[in-house]
């Protein structure tokens, strides 16, 4: 992962998404209207965030099998970066939800459910925080790690697909693929997904990069 050209292609999909995003003719359809514009945005967040505790649950479960520490400051940072995308992601949504549903949050399940999730990680963190030995802070975490994720799988996947829900593809309603999604927003959908999660990983190697030169001159 050292090597550039993932992160060229990093700059290249992430200026093309911002452009494209902006300027391509997007279905007018009531009531996302010209706000179907954030699918280029909210919802990579959300894929960026699920990638990201992802590869930290890994991690974690690295940590419970070899007991080594490095993989802890990884789990952790992937960790701290997703659920910077679901802060964002959370942001984007409730941009969305102000223009198209006349609300900032509005009371839906999947709304609520991400919202739950992301506070289980900052509980992640407070734990962290709480402890000062690091062996038994890497442990503690990596537990707690496995824990959030479930809980993540739970709230943002599982929970909104058992009720009603406005966003598309949960509740009964129609996914984007199903109606609006066509083959001008797909150029732009897809390497946007693969821009944000680029980024998402190339903030993580520079934390990591970070964390061990300073463990290393301790």
């Amino acid at each position: 992962m050292r090597k550039i050209w993932w992160k060229i292609l990093c700059i290249v999909f992430l200026v093309f998404t911002v452009i494209a995003g902006f300027k391509i003719k997007v279905p007018a359809l009531y009531p996302t209207q010209e706000t179907l514009r954030n699918l280029f945005f909210h919802v990579p967040m959300w894929f960026g965030m699920i990638t990201m505790m992802t590869v930290s649950l890994v991690y974690s479960l690295r940590f419970l099998n070899k007991k080594d520490l490095k993989h802890d400051i990884f789990a952790q940072n992937f960790a701290h970066t997703g659920t910077l995308f679901g802060v964002l992601g959370f942001i984007t949504g409730m941009l969305w939800g102000k223009y198209t549903w006349g609300e900032w949050i509005p009371e839906d399940t999947k709304i609520i459910g991400a919202a739950v999730a992301v506070l289980f990680y900052f509980a992640y963190f407070i734990l962290r925080s709480a402890i000062n030995d690091e062996e038994k802070k890497a442990h503690l975490s990596a537990a707690y790690n496995v824990f959030a994720y479930v809980m993540l799988i739970i709230f943002t996947v599982i929970y909104p697909r058992m009720h009603a829900s406005l966003h598309p593809g949960n509740g009964g309603n129609p996914g984007f693929n199903a109606y609006d999604l066509d083959s001008t927003m797909r150029m732009v959908f897809y390497p946007a997904i693969i821009g944000w999660i680029l980024l998402g990983v190339w903030i993580c190697t520079i934390k990591i990069r970070i964390e061990l030169l300073q463990r290393n001159t301790i």
